[in-house]
């Protein structure tokens, strides 16, 4: 079985993140950046899927060349080989333009199954699956909190508030998965080093058949037209309490439209 797993590299959502004012995409040259958590899911998930039905695992990233970082955490996880593909052009793309890169490379590989995070850190725009579905022309399982594949269909428990549902398409599918899915393992010493001779092709845009002009910040349905930083934390307001503190408490509450 072949599989391919969609990995974004993305800022630490532990650290602060910023837009840059140039041109209000993320600033991710100074940002600390790692693998999508949610994508360790993914990886995950492909690689016991992989155990119990044989094939290979890919990885395929859209990202500047600093995506190298995300891709070799996949392969030290177990990951087979990767497809990077980078090209300054796509810098600033909305989602509906990156979801066109992928599909465009997904369409050079052979997979019967695709998985994926449910969100990005950075945008928690949970779309991608669906945008990459809709571009290839196959089903989308989301929101996978349990996952099994028997002859050639994918069987999920998509997650919900209640409980779950129980979901099922034939394959080739699309299935998005959270982080209640299973545990990540760790990278091993053998996996970092063995990594490091798996192999990475990259590819552009023209190796994707796609035009520069199809892409990018100047041609995105979507862009930040302003932004601002945190205003600074003020200070607190002391309520001394002679007897009248209830009232002080309750008069103050309802300045702030509280109560």
């Amino acid at each position: 079985m072949n599989i391919v797993v969609l990995v974004k590299q993305v800022p630490d959502s532990g650290s602060e993140r910023k837009l840059d004012p140039a041109d209000n995409t993320v600033a991710r040259a100074a940002a600390d950046n790692v693998i999508n958590e949610m994508d360790e899911y993914a990886i995950e998930e492909a690689l016991l899927v992989r155990d119990r039905e044989g094939g290979e695992v890919t990885v395929l990233t859209v990202g500047p060349a600093s995506a190298t970082d995300a891709i070799r955490k996949a392969l030290s996880m177990g990951a087979d080989k990767a497809v990077h593909v980078v090209d300054d052009a796509i810098h600033g793309s909305c989602a509906v333009q990156t979801s066109a890169v992928i599909a465009a490379a997904l369409s050079q590989l052979e997979y019967d199954l695709v998985l994926c995070g449910a969100e990005a850190t950075d945008a928690q725009l949970s779309v991608m699956p669906a945008l990459v579905a809709e571009r290839l022309g196959i089903p989308q399982l989301s929101g996978a909190r349990k996952l099994t594949v028997e002859g050639g269909t994918a069987k999920i428990e998509r997650q919900t508030d209640g409980g779950y549902w129980a979901v099922e398409a034939p394959l080739p599918a699309i299935v998005s998965t959270w982080d209640t899915i299973n545990e990540p393992r760790y990278p091993s010493f053998k996996g970092i080093m063995a990594a490091k001779k798996k192999p990475v092709e990259t590819k552009t845009l023209g190796d994707l058949g796609l035009d520069a002009s199809a892409v990018g910040l100047a041609n995105a349905t979507s862009k930040v037209l302003d932004f601002a930083g945190r205003p600074p934390k003020g200070e607190g307001v002391k309520v001394a309490d002679e007897g009248d503190g209830a009232q002080k408490l309750v008069d103050y509450l309802a300045s702030q439209k509280i109560v």
